[in-house]
């Protein structure tokens, strides 16, 4: 679980960018605004891996998952 939450960009970028280079084939990743949303599934789907998000809360939930 990556927990970007309080993070601005390009925080939570940097953290997911980090966290493929593991090459796991699925990561679950926490954020709390629109444009982490935006900016992490643009580079995650640049890089490979398709991105469902779906709102909790006030947060949202990316499931980041390699093609």
């Amino acid at each position: 679980m990556i927990d970007a939450r309080g993070r601005s960009c390009p925080e939570p970028v940097i953290m997911v960018k980090k966290a493929l280079a593991s090459k796991e084939n699925e990561y679950t990743m926490l954020v709390d605004n629109p444009t982490s949303v935006e900016n992490v599934t643009r580079f995650a789907e640049h890089n490979g891996y398709s991105v469902v998000s779906a709102a909790e809360g006030e947060d949202f939930k990316l499931t980041i998952t390699k093609k």
